[in-house]
């Protein structure tokens, strides 16, 4: 196994060692590492701290940086779509991972299979509602503003 899967693997580990979830990820540029992550739910509380994500900001926050083409994310289980996003929205060009979602099912930890299909339906066929709001007349429109400062 590559040396990076395998620390993303015993980052998991330990993780479920120290009482968290099997989840471990391990970013890459250049065949170095740039930053790791464990799922910290069980820690901060926060629905956000997983591993992958975790990784990403440390990376963006040390290099102050949004863009991290040219990186690769290795991750001890396949993303959750939460992941997934930001490493689209951070550029991220490859990810290698070891166990599948439906590995993860197996376990009790099924969550991401039924976001990858919520997320197929239609907004008005997913189990959270979406409501639009169209902004009012008189209120500044943040994205006509933003589309101006950023000509």
């Amino acid at each position: 196994m590559d040396e990076f899967l395998s620390r993303a693997v015993e980052l998991a580990v330990d993780n479920v060692k120290e009482g968290g979830q099997p989840f471990g990820a391990v970013l890459v540029k250049d065949e170095r590492i740039i930053a790791e992550g464990v799922n910290e739910l069980h820690k901060t509380y926060d629905v956000s701290g997983h591993a992958e994500l975790l990784a990403i900001r440390r990376a963006q926050e040390e290099l102050r940086t949004n863009d991290l083409s040219g990186y690769t994310m290795y991750a001890s289980g396949e993303p959750c779509p939460m992941c997934l996003t930001a490493m689209y929205f951070a550029g991220i060009d490859k990810v290698y991972y070891c166990q599948s979602v439906e590995d993860a099912i197996k376990v009790g930890l099924g969550k991401s299979s039924m976001i990858y299909e919520e997320i197929k339906k239609e907004r008005a066929d997913r189990s959270i509602t979406m409501t639009r709001v169209p902004l009012e007349r008189e209120q500044e429109n943040p994205m006509q503003l933003w589309k101006t400062v950023n000509k």
